[in-house]
């Protein structure tokens, strides 16, 4: 059986990057800043109005699992894409940057590959319309529990939940790495996520081994607005709870542990990823022993980096980074 250091499972969607002004932003009728999943007519509109386009392979579970393949771990992505021209674009992309795509596209599948327009401002802010086209009919048939099972860490995308056959994936390769010992952990996603599934995330975090999200996530999961009340609650609840906060400390409590990261803020070019290479190198860090704060410190290396230039995964090689700040 093949054995991998990390496995995530979510949305393989082709992110198609451009920047825009917030004149085109309104003229276009695109709200700032958040992620809003659109139907195949609208993602065609926005696809053809965006100037200077250019494509990478995304989702946001397969960028946390590409960045931790450049770190070094041995990585492998449960997705969905069709056999069209993004899909093939996807599979190789996927697999030139170290990552294996263990699912084959889908052959005359009714829905196309996923892709997601993103809008970045001058700001930095990304506003991303995706579609989420075959990616969203991810189900237990594309788990294999060889895979799943053959992970010493898993980690799972919180908008398949947007499904039931997403969260029957969720269920079959959760169980398949937590009973072959691995340890098995969901990224909360966004906060419409959360508030669309708060019932079932609830749940869930109780029964996984860490779970990573933002303030605003763990805010809307708790259905408080101090985060010193979800922190005490999410101890009582969740294994390893990890909480980014956009600019300021990253707070991560285990049990009666509970850590601290300071971050230096930076002027960001496009936050587009900063989420997903935090959670690279967060999970680098808990793949290769190291403490909670080397960990999350990593994180925050690793989002510093994605943030300094446009598109989602690394341009600059993040472990000389870590190796720089002392950190292996």
């Amino acid at each position: 059986m093949t054995t991998y250091d990390l496995v995530g499972i979510g949305n393989a969607v082709v992110d198609v990057i451009s920047q825009s002004d917030d004149a085109f932003l309104d003229r276009m009728g695109i709200q700032k800043g958040i992620m809003q999943l659109v139907e195949q007519d609208r993602g065609e509109e926005l696809y053809a109005a965006m100037e200077n386009r250019w494509q990478a392979p995304g989702g946001s579970v397969a960028n946390t699992v590409a960045g931790a393949g450049a770190l070094g771990l041995k990585t492998g992505f449960i997705g969905r894409v069709r056999d069209d021209e993004l899909g093939a674009f996807y599979a190789e992309g996927m697999a030139k940057d170290g990552t294996a795509f263990v699912n084959a596209p889908v052959t005359g599948g009714a829905l196309p590959t996923s892709r997601s327009m993103i809008f970045v401002s001058p700001d930095g802010e990304r506003s991303m319309n995706t579609y989420l086209g075959i990616s969203s009919e991810v189900g237990p048939d594309d788990v294999d529990e060889a895979v799943a099972g053959g992970a010493k860490l898993l980690f799972l995308e919180g908008y398949l939940y947007d499904k039931d056959k997403g969260k029957e994936a969720f269920t079959k390769a959760a169980r398949a790495c937590r009973d072959a010992g691995g340890m098995a952990g969901i990224s909360l996603s966004d906060p419409f996520c959360v508030d669309r599934h708060r019932a079932d995330f609830r749940k869930l975090v109780q029964e996984l081994d860490f779970v990573i999200g933002n303030e605003e996530e763990w805010l809307s999961l708790y259905e408080s607005d101090d985060l010193g009340t979800v922190v005490e609650k999410a101890v009582s609840e969740v294994g390893l709870m990890v909480c980014t906060r956009s600019g300021h400390d990253v707070l991560l409590a285990r049990g009666d542990e509970e850590v601290v990261v300071p971050v230096t803020p930076i002027t960001p070019v496009d936050t587009t990823g900063a989420g997903d290479q935090f959670a690279a190198g967060f999970l680098y860090g808990l793949a290769t022993g190291a403490s909670l704060e080397t960990a999350g410190k990593m994180g925050c290396i690793a989002a510093a980096e994605v943030i300094s230039h446009y598109g989602a995964r690394p341009e600059a090689d993040v472990m000389a980074l870590f190796k720089e700040a002392g950190l292996v």
